[in-house]
């Protein structure tokens, strides 16, 4: 008789998935595990692939129960990129229904599986987010360079509706009247002024941002893995409770306004 439980059958190990992603290297010590985002080992250029892949390995790093701390960052001197010039996104009224599809299911789970790791995150924002920036913006621990700055140029300064997610995160964490203006206008924050409102925990020079870090990540791992665990799934929930809700439906209103006219 296999007596292996349901949560064992669902877990996997950090080699099945290590190697398996062309824009995000994976390391891990002591149960710390490091996630780099990249396109060919410089900052992370955002395509459909690293959509892809983002979703996948959050939820594999969630299934892995050996990841008891969870590093999120960026590579060189940019968190993610390259910039979209006002209304020119790419896949601005060139949609189908059929073409959109896979982006609507990809979408309607990489947010959801970064929240549903139940392991602290703590990201690490090295140089200007440009582009979902939401994503280490939901972090347990938000560390950013000084050099760093937060925008969204992608969405509705691009010509899109900001309903993959930036709808939900943004205003929950800057407020209503901030967040609403942020998406609106383009607006770009410095890591200073992102401190001063509370969107980071940390600024520091570059060259100091991931062993502060492996610190902090040191610093959790003290207490007991399911205090680690717990806690973050209660720190998380309003989150994913607000996710359920209107993540499908901004993605609804997002695709509509994508579509070939």
């Amino acid at each position: 008789m296999n007596s292996m439980t349901n949560l064992e059958r669902a877990e996997t190990s950090f080699p099945t998935y290590k190697d398996k992603y062309k824009s995000i290297r994976l390391t891990r010590e002591d149960g710390i595990l490091e996630v780099h985002l990249h396109t060919d080992d410089g900052p992370l250029r955002w395509s459909l692939l690293a959509h892809n892949e983002l979703e996948d390995a959050f939820l594999e790093i969630g299934r892995d129960r050996a990841n008891d701390v969870v590093i999120l960052t960026g590579t060189g001197d940019e968190f993610c990129g390259p910039a979209i010039a006002p209304g020119q996104h790419p896949n601005r009224k060139i949609m189908t229904p059929e073409s959109y599809d896979p982006i609507f299911w990809e979408s309607r789970q990489l947010l959801p599986n970064l929240l549903n790791i139940e392991a602290p995150v703590i990201s690490v924002i090295n140089g200007p987010a440009v582009r979902h920036a939401e994503i280490p913006l939901l972090g347990d621990i938000v560390l950013a360079s000084n050099t760093a700055f937060i925008q969204d140029t992608a969405h509705f300064p691009g010509g899109m509706v900001p309903g993959d997610g930036m709808h939900i995160v943004m205003p929950l964490i800057m407020g209503l009247t901030r967040g609403r203006y942020f998406l609106l206008t383009g607006q770009k924050i410095s890591a200073e002024e992102a401190l001063r409102i509370g969107l980071v925990n940390e600024v520091l020079p570059p060259e100091g941002l991931l062993g502060r870090a492996r610190e902090l990540a040191r610093e959790l791992l003290l207490q007991p893995k399911l205090v680690r665990r717990y806690t973050r799934i209660a720190l998380t929930e309003e989150i994913r409770s607000r996710m359920q809700g209107l993540l499908g439906y901004g993605l609804a209103l997002e695709g509509m306004a994508r579509m070939k006219s």
